[in-house]
């Protein structure tokens, strides 16, 4: 009897497991938009990183239950590139 209970107690935790993705933050672009759609939207948070400016996030977040944030992968550290002039002559 022991022996059943546990395989019908295994067999019920990884039928109920369900796979977990991880937010991932496109570092191509400096905006996302954080959408909050709570418990009765039951997906939880979530994020939209597809914007290049807080103006154009902003537009989209209108009328939802949104915020614009920075992406916080964003490099904003890298210098630019430098220009290399050809000596001619």
């Amino acid at each position: 009897m022991r022996c059943s209970f546990s395989l019908v107690m295994i067999a019920g935790a990884w039928l109920a497991a369900a796979p977990a993705h991880a937010q991932t933050f496109d570092p191509r672009y400096p905006v996302c938009l954080h959408v909050y759609s709570g418990a009765s939207g039951g997906g939880g948070d979530w994020y939209d990183c597809s914007f290049s400016s807080v103006l154009q996030c902003r537009a989209t977040a209108s009328g939802l239950s949104a915020s614009c944030d920075l992406n916080p992968y964003y490099p904003v550290d890298v210098p630019p590139a430098r220009l290399r002039h050809r000596r001619s002559g």
